[in-house]
Order: C-alpha cells, then sequence, then structure tokens
C-alpha cells in the first residue's frame, strides 16, 4: 500500500531516493510521489532501492526474502546492512534493529558513513519510543553531517529529527 501526499510537504527532508520524504512527526519515509519513485526504480538495478520500495509500501516479508537473496550475493555491502536493521524495524523488533544499527555503527565508526548511522539509529530510537537516545543520535549526526560539510538536504534531515526528538522530549517533561 503506496501513501499519496501532495500537499505540505515542501518543507519535508528528502528520504536520499526520488518520490519519498521523511514526514516530520513520524521521522518515518514515505512515499510522496509514486510515479516518480517508480521511474527511479526502474532506472535501478540496485537491489536495495528495491528493498527500500518495499518497506515503504508495508510488505516488509518480501523485502525479508529480496535482501536475503542480495545479502547472499553482498554479504558486505552497507546499504543492504542499512536495510537488513530496517526490515527489523518495520517488523517492531525495534530492539534487534538497534542492535544491528550499534553493530554497524563500530564497523563505520570514523568514516564518512558514521552520520547515515547515526541517523538510522537515532530514527530507531524514536519508533521505540526513546526519545532521549534518538536525539543523542541525532545530534551526533548533525554534528557530523556539519563538520564534513554534508549536502545541506542531509543537514536539514538531521535538523528537522533532532527537533522533533527534542519536541517529544519537552512534551513527555
Amino acid at each position: 500500500m503506496s501513501v499519496a501526499v501532495r500537499e505540505g510537504i515542501s518543507d519535508w527532508p528528502t528520504a536520499g531516493f526520488p518520490g519519498v520524504r521523511t514526514n516530520p512527526d513520524t521521522l518515518l519515509p514515505v512515499i510522496v510521489n509514486e510515479e516518480v519513485m517508480e521511474t527511479a526504480l526502474a532506472a535501478s538495478d540496485d537491489p536495495a532501492d528495491r528493498i527500500m520500495a518495499l518497506l515503504l509500501e508495508n510488505q516488509p516479508n518480501e523485502a525479508a526474502e529480496l535482501l536475503a537473496e542480495a545479502r547472499y550475493k553482498d554479504p558486505e555491502s552497507f546499504r543492504l546492512r542499512i536495510f537488513e536493521a530496517e526490515v527489523h524495524r518495520a517488523t517492531n523488533r525495534l530492539d534487534r534493529a538497534i542492535q544491528l544499527f550499534r553493530h554497524l555503527l563500530q564497523d563505520v565508526q570514523g568514516s564518512p558513513k558514521e552520520a547515515i548511522v547515526h541517523q538510522y539509529l537515532g530514527r530507531a530510537y524514536f519508533v521505540s519510543g526513546n526519545a532521549l537516545a534518538a536525539s543523542e543520535e541525532f545530534a551526533k549526526a548533525l554534528d557530523l553531517r556539519v563538520a564534513m560539510a554534508a549536502d545541506a538536504a542531509l543537514i536539514y534531515s538531521s535538523a528537522v529529527a533532532l527537533q522533533r526528538a527534542r519536541n517529544v522530549l519537552e512534551l513527555a517533561s
């Protein structure tokens, strides 16, 4: 099932794939233009893109099957390792998702990929209800992205996520 949202999303952070944006309330990616996403998928030969689409379409079992096949062919793929944890997040096995992101974080410490993992780990914490841990991870992602002079869209995504996690913390106190 796809979500098609067209109005009021211009300030939503991009989610790294055409036709997909991050909902600033849930911090989860959503399809905002299915046609654009499908066009990009048709032009892609990266199995991670199809896995991402299946997760967005709420088909985690199909995503897991494709992921298993892709990981067999490329067990060290960074993107596939991210999506392995994302499959767990999507199926509410949040402790396992967090564990996988933490392990991946150890593997990429000090590399340009570290900020990406902090962002995903923050999202897993946020979805699990741990806004404090989420805000800490988003702050690390933001600091790393600013220090690396990352693309403005990535910096914005981290800033929005950090602000959302802090808002949730403030409301809870």
